[in-house]
């Protein structure tokens, strides 16, 4: 599972509040929120369509103020399955236009990438 998060959606989880979205379907929509806690590790749940990151406060914070790109964590499932989580920071296209409008832009974090090629 790989979701990027805007600049001000980090904000949000670092004051400690939950980020909601939604993903609609033609016959559904899938609402994921990504709540701080408390606990030590990343974990998800998924029930009736809803899906729910808990992201620890302190590795959420270490993470808003840095230049770390993402968090990562390995969830272990039944069996031999296990669930990967990946939560990363949404950064600015080096192509503006190519996939999505610049105005989606606004709210995103530098590209670390840009300085080396001049953007």
């Amino acid at each position: 599972m790989r979701l990027r998060l805007k600049r001000s959606e980090v904000d949000r989880l670092a004051t400690g509040a939950s980020v909601v979205e939604e993903t609609h379907f033609p016959d559904a929509v899938l609402t994921y929120r990504l709540d701080v806690s408390d606990n030590s590790n990343i974990s998800a749940t998924f029930d009736n369509g809803s899906l729910v990151v808990s992201l620890p406060m302190s590795k959420v914070l270490d993470w808003a103020s840095s230049d770390e790109v993402s968090l990562f964590a390995e969830q272990k499932l039944s069996g031999s399955c296990s669930l990967s989580l990946l939560i990363e920071k949404d950064f600015k296209c080096l192509e503006p236009g190519h996939h999505r409008d610049c105005a989606d832009d606004e709210d995103t974090f530098p590209h670390p990438s840009a300085q080396s090629i001049g953007a």
